[in-house]
């Protein structure tokens, strides 16, 4: 198999401990990622970082206490109730570093209202942030200008590692895809805080890629779904971990044409090497990373945005005959199915029928459209069973960045139609929302949660990351209990 942006090996340089093939993928970019520092990073850069960790940290002291949270914690805790890693809100209870991280990771998935890559869909924040909260219990000292260095690291890698297998596509071909590239972005963040040199750094993404997978199946009745990144994380933190003891893993995983990582996943679909070394330090995917602005999952976003245009623009659900959606074929495929009662919470979360049924009848589509009862609502099946899903193969088509494009288009009493097309929906490409948005929304997601004074004090630990010390800070205002969303 020939992957692009592959090339034979050649003597490593003798010096220091460099990757094996340091001009390879899988070389470039460890040795970049080793080579990284603070002030490679660009300041605005850094800002978005800052604030990406503060959405991270809101959606998880949202969803620690959930009822699928709940079930996590009591069944990984069942499994492994030893060890000192701190658990996000839940007090002095503690387990050891890796279920800590399948956790941690777990409690920022738990409300679909985490980050997202707009074009190699993965959730950085469910996949860094607990794998270097992970790695930091067992470290011990780590500072917060580390701690931030990290979480860049990993915004960067993951997606890149996502790209090279084709990004949205992964989804087209049943794959989860943040599940598949994550361990390489917390291989990455975690491994920056063990402070692995370039070999380690390989030794680290051929540990967390061989551990890659995930159905996305898991996004109908199950709870996994919001587990699966937390796999991820977890395999990244091993992957680290044992490479800062000198435990040997896959060399030049990205390029290896017999079981490489680009090889098995991207098989049969022109996976593309020079995706990850890409403009590496010069473009920022940290800077393209998608805040939600919605409680569902992100190929829905352009049709909800759609949604409440036609709601703003006066079409009422009363007046609606017919709705017919027309989507990519990655959000076709990970959103276009039919609904079926009953739904859970995760189900409704992941259909477009239903996003679009509560945009237009209740003008938002948050936490408390995902209740039980708001699932139930005649009004909601009213609408989604006069709701039509197409796959419109023009959209696939598109540059990649816009990809997401999506139509709406409701048929009313009077024969007429009334139709909205979104390219870039809130939260992505032209229409990120701003850093201050991004504390408004933490502060509305956490106001129930936590009290004032703790909210306050966790917004001040992370904004003013690099002037702290040590993460222990941050940790204690994270690990008290948290009171539950959705009582």
């Amino acid at each position: 198999m020939v992957i692009p942006g592959v090339k034979e090996p050649v003597a490593p340089v003798k010096t220091g401990r460099p990757a094996t093939y340091p001009d390879g993928p899988t070389g470039t970019s460890a040795t970049w990622v080793a080579r990284m520092t603070l002030d490679d990073v660009p300041a605005p850069t850094r800002e978005r970082a800052r604030h990406l960790i503060l959405d991270g940290i809101g959606c998880a002291l949202v969803g620690a206490k959930l009822p699928d949270s709940r079930k996590g914690f009591e069944g990984i805790t069942a499994l492994d109730d030893s060890g000192s890693a701190e658990i996000i809100g839940w007090g002095s209870l503690t387990t050891s570093a890796l279920s800590a991280a399948i956790l941690n990771s777990s409690f920022i998935q738990g409300f679909e209202m985490d980050d997202f890559h707009p074009t190699a869909p993965l959730h950085s924040n469910s996949v860094v942030l607990p794998a270097m909260l992970g790695a930091a219990s067992r470290i011990g000292r780590v500072s917060g200008a580390d701690f931030l260095l990290g979480a860049i690291l990993g915004y960067e890698t993951g997606p890149r590692v996502g790209m090279a297998l084709g990004g949205l596509d992964m989804l087209s071909r049943d794959w989860h895809s943040g599940a598949v590239f994550g361990p390489l972005a917390g291989a990455a963040a975690a491994g920056k805080l063990y402070g692995l040199d370039a070999a380690g750094f390989e030794d680290a993404f051929g540990i967390g890629a061989t551990q890659a997978g995930g159905l996305m199946s898991a996004q109908f009745e199950s709870m996994v779904k919001r587990m699966q990144h937390g796999f991820a994380a977890r395999n990244g933190l091993i992957g680290a971990g044992l490479a800062a003891t000198g435990y040997v893993g896959i060399k030049r995983v990205f390029e290896r044409t017999y079981g490489g990582c680009l090889a098995v996943f991207g098989e049969g679909h022109q996976p593309d090497a020079t995706q990850i070394s890409a403009n590496l330090g010069s473009f920022w995917e940290t800077d393209r990373i998608t805040v939600k602005a919605y409680s569902a999952m992100g190929l829905l976003h352009a049709a909800i945005d759609a949604a409440l245009e036609l709601r703003t623009e006066g079409v009422t659900p009363d007046d609606v005959v017919s709705i017919d959606i027309d989507m990519p074929q990655a959000a076709y495929r990970h959103g276009g199915w039919t609904a079926e009662r009953p739904l859970t919470p995760i189900g409704a979360q992941m259909n477009v029928a239903y996003a679009v049924a509560v945009a237009l009848l209740d003008g938002k589509v948050l936490i408390d459209q995902f209740t039980a009862d708001r699932i139930a609502g005649a009004d909601v099946w009213n609408l989604i069973d006069r709701t039509m899903t197409r796959h419109e193969a023009k959209y696939d088509e598109l540059p990649v960045t816009q990809r997401l494009t999506t139509r709406v288009a409701a048929t009313l009493k009077d024969g007429s139609v009334r139709d909205k097309t979104v390219v870039h929906p809130r939260g992505s490409g032209n229409r990120l929302l701003t850093n201050d948005e991004i504390v408004e929304k933490y502060r509305d997601l956490t106001r129930t949660v936590v009290s004032a004074e703790r909210q306050s004090a966790i917004e001040s630990a992370i904004l003013g990351l690099e002037d702290m010390a040590d993460i222990s800070e941050l940790v204690a205002l994270l690990t008290p209990t948290v009171r539950a969303a959705t009582d």
